[in-house]
């Protein structure tokens, strides 16, 4: 693990590297996750090198001290310009939150980029009530609701479910709720012509929280935009299926890696 120093806070990241003459991919995750969520990710990254980062306040990063929404947004977007600086990494790969950070990336930060994937995502993230009031009064209640059927899994093993139980306890109500009100206040549809690079919206087939209509919306206002979708799978299909996440998303990296 290692880590860069950016406005007074340090963010870890994790890197995997292949050898190979690919592009380096910054993987960034979602709500109340950590870098580990990219594990299959980085074990299978061929030929192309992979940075995951822990955003703040999650896993292994230090804290920021922000008001839920945009200015927290702002504050991952910075986590996640300074990790892809110090790697070099010129592909930016965003689960759900991590989706929003990515976003944010393309339209408002100067770090070039040649492509974007956007996985269980949208281009607005508004979170259902029964979530939100779940995370402010109930924190095993809102864990309840995330891990029922077709949320963040579809079919995957109890162990996977388990782990995710735990990674999601270990970094806490007010980090994961935090996380949930900026999703439930980022809204990017008006702006999503002006992203400028090749990108691939992904989604699990089963996804009820990001569901498939939300990636082909990106996928049609998204200049040069992929749509790719995962069987048997939901929210955390990278998790979940990582295989068929992985082609999808090797498919996508050779195709910007060998365009002109």
């Amino acid at each position: 693990m290692e880590r860069v120093t950016h406005h007074a806070r340090a963010t870890a990241y994790r890197v995997a590297d292949p050898g190979g003459d690919g592009p380096t991919v910054c993987f960034v995750h979602g709500s109340g996750g950590t870098k580990d969520v990219w594990t299959a990710q980085a074990r299978a990254s061929g030929r192309f090198r992979t940075v995951a980062l822990d955003l703040s306040g999650h896993g292994d990063s230090e804290d920021v001290d922000t008001a839920a929404g945009t200015e927290t947004l702002a504050a991952y977007a910075d986590d996640a310009v300074a990790v892809a600086a110090e790697t070099d990494a010129t592909v930016l790969c965003g689960s759900s939150l991590g989706g929003a950070v990515a976003l944010r990336v393309a339209l408002d930060r100067d770090h070039a980029l040649d492509g974007l994937v956007l996985a269980g995502t949208g281009a607005t993230l508004g979170v259902a009530p029964e979530l939100l009031d779940a995370l402010s009064t109930d924190f095993d209640r809102a864990i309840d609701y995330l891990h029922d059927p077709d949320r963040l899994f579809h079919d995957a093993p109890p162990e996977y479910v388990e782990r995710s139980r735990i990674a999601m306890r270990e970094c806490g109500r007010e980090v994961t709720e935090r996380d949930f009100w900026t999703c439930h206040a980022f809204d990017v549809r008006e702006r999503l012509g002006e992203i400028a690079v090749p990108s691939l919206a992904v989604v699990g087939e089963h996804d009820a929280l990001t569901p498939p209509a939300s990636h082909e919306y990106l996928a049609d206002r998204i200049g040069d935009c992929e749509y790719a979708a995962i069987d048997d799978a939901a929210h955390l299909a990278m998790f979940e299926r990582p295989a068929a996440f992985n082609a999808a998303l090797s498919a996508f990296l050779r195709r910007v890696h060998s365009s002109p």
